[in-house]
């Protein structure tokens, strides 16, 4: 799969998976997650994909710093329900990074479930921001949110948008449009990975 050359430089996210290692593979559980594969999940590169990924990482480097975060050893809450606009999307992107699933998730190892990755996300969340997130391990909690206006759509897309949308584009104006497209989430992933007024960051107590 081609995928364009920025994608390489995006930031990547590494965690530890205790269930990963108790399976043996990998044997270390450390796994490293890259914006490609959030890609492959969502089937398509936008800046609600490159939002929720940033934002996940974000709440990651607030809640464990320099530590390396623990793949299931997080609850995630989402402000709006599962069909509300992109939540879907925002969802499956914060599963594949934190292993938080909904009640269709993992069941556990065990009667006593270890591992259990089930109900550890949650819609319709009474937070103050898209999302949440909640180490289990000590209760640290921080809520997250996303102003995409702070890497706006490059100028050109005015006119291309709606081309693009009711079909009526010719190709070159759809290369340009796919173009144009791709620089905004470039430009989130490589030039405001880090910026606080594009993903918003702040501690919460559940």
């Amino acid at each position: 799969m081609e995928f364009p050359e920025f994608f390489a430089a995006a930031p990547t996210l590494t965690l530890r998976d205790p269930l990963a290692a108790f399976l043996g593979m990998p044997r270390t559980g450390t796994l490293t997650y890259t914006f490609a594969d959030a890609v492959k999940l969502a089937g398509h590169s936008c800046p609600t994909v490159a939002g929720a990924y940033l934002m996940v990482r974000r709440g990651l480097l607030h809640l464990y710093g320099e530590e390396v975060p623990e793949r299931g050893g997080l609850e995630v809450s989402l402000r709006d329900e599962r069909d509300e606009g992109t939540t879907g999307v925002l969802a499956a992107v914060a599963t594949l990074l934190t292993g938080a699933a909904p009640e269709t998730g993992f069941g556990g190892i065990g009667p006593g479930g270890r591992f259990s990755r089930r109900e550890l996300l949650r819609f319709g969340a009474p937070i103050d921001g898209l999302l949440a997130l909640r180490r289990r391990d000590n209760g640290r909690g921080v809520v997250l949110d996303l102003d995409p206006s702070r890497v706006a759509p490059d100028g050109a897309m005015r006119p291309l948008f709606p081309r693009a949308v009711s079909g009526q584009a010719s190709e070159a104006e759809q290369a340009r449009f796919g173009e144009l497209w791709q620089d905004r989430v470039r430009r989130m992933l490589l030039e405001h990975a880090d910026d606080p007024a594009l993903v918003l960051a702040r501690d919460w107590q559940p």
